[in-house]
């Protein structure tokens, strides 16, 4: 068999051949979701994306008889090393023909990449951190993914293993049904009641009147409660305004609660659409047509994915996200809606895994993260 060539990516076919990859290897998968072509774009770097303004990224090829044949990308995340004072390069952006020798060697680009900066600590998947989409798929391989919830074959993780990777943490998905409603845990309707009591906690839906300040709290909040969480990096203002802008299009207000105590934001849940379908009918492309059919109609879609559920430091583990949730529920009963998934729920997470595990809930996909050490 011809030798395994691995190139950094530099021209413009380079880059081309990088971002068209997935469709090559995963056409023909009834699973996979193509990713949104003009995002992909930004997320690897090669259009603008704030994240970059305090990250490096380099991509590389691997190339057998002229032929792509796997992709990967070494992501220095300055904002990361800072925050917590770590040295360690992440790796994303993953893909390859089911061959040890081509997720060898582009691991191997990667590592060397990072050996040149004087870090010997890899982890990923990271697409291109924990704020967008990241993890390996490596249980739950019997449908297609929810929105912006990652998906590879189930071969993938063998590669990684096989290239010296070994597990550091999970994140898991959970799914349920709107019939869960009516059997919720007695224990739960007592924390709802008893924590809005408690702080006077008054709920409202997204003002769209105010949409670019309403995403930009949402994400606020976001960044204000995860501090804590494991791995974590607040998005950046740029990033803030930039997913706002994004969104903008894709959020239904009645699916994006605010909790408020005498007025002040503390806590926020945030829902979308699975708008996965609707990916895959226009193969990744927005524009000309793609776009408006994404969003037409999306008060129709049956299945839902909700993103976070974030209170501040000072209310949290006083039932308050319950409380948040429980928010969702009148629109949920009248709406088309008749499935959600929670993702993700770090393993670490006890508290959220165990209040979903109790409402009904059941684990459905576990994504992993992986790490790397020169001492391995």
């Amino acid at each position: 068999m011809p030798e395994c060539i691995v190139k950094s990516v530099q021209t413009r076919d380079e880059k081309k051949a990088f971002l068209e990859l997935p469709w090559k290897l995963h056409r023909q998968d009834p699973l996979w979701i193509p990713p949104l072509r003009r995002n992909q774009k930004e997320l690897v770097g090669y259009a603008e994306h704030p994240f970059y303004r305090d990250a490096e990224i380099q991509t590389f090829l691997a190339q057998r008889s002229g032929e792509t044949v796997g992709r990967a990308a070494a992501i220095l995340n300055h904002a990361h090393n800072r925050r917590h004072n770590e040295q360690i390069g992440f790796f994303g952006f993953f893909e390859s023909v089911n061959d040890a020798e081509v997720a060898d060697k582009l691991f191997q680009a990667v590592k060397d990449w990072f050996a040149k900066r004087d870090i010997l600590h890899v982890r990923g998947p990271m697409n291109p951190s924990m704020n967008y989409e990241c993890g390996l798929l490596v249980e739950g391989f019997d449908k297609s993914p929810t929105f912006m919830m990652t998906y590879n074959p189930d071969y993938y993780p063998a590669l990684v293993e096989g290239a010296g990777f070994k597990k550091e943490q999970d994140m898991y998905a959970y799914e349920g049904h709107v019939d869960m409603l009516a059997t919720l845990d007695k224990k739960l309707e007592f924390i709802v009641h008893s924590a809005t009591e408690r702080f006077e906690i008054e709920l409202r839906r997204m003002r769209t009147d105010r949409f670019q300040e309403e995403v930009e709290l949402f994400l606020d909040i976001y960044n204000r409660s995860m501090g804590g969480t494991w791995g974590f990096v607040p998005l950046s203002g740029e990033e803030i305004r930039h997913m706002a802008k994004q969104m903008k299009h894709l959020i239904i207000p009645e699916l994006a609660i605010v909790g408020e105590v005498k007025g002040e934001p503390i806590g926020v849940v945030f829902t979308l659409p699975d708008f996965n379908p609707r990916i895959k009918d226009i193969d990744g492309k927005l524009f000309p047509f793609g776009f408006w059919k994404l969003i037409s109609g999306k008060r129709k879609i049956e299945r839902i994915r909700l993103i976070a559920t974030n209170v501040v430091p000072e209310y949290q583990r006083w039932g308050v996200g319950i409380v948040l949730l429980n928010g969702l529920v009148p629109h949920v009963m009248e709406s088309a809606i008749q499935e959600a998934e929670f993702s993700w729920v770090l393993e670490s997470n006890h508290l959220s895994r165990g209040s979903l595990e109790r409402g009904g809930a059941h684990r459905t996909r576990t994504y992993r993260l992986y790490d790397w050490t020169a001492d391995n």
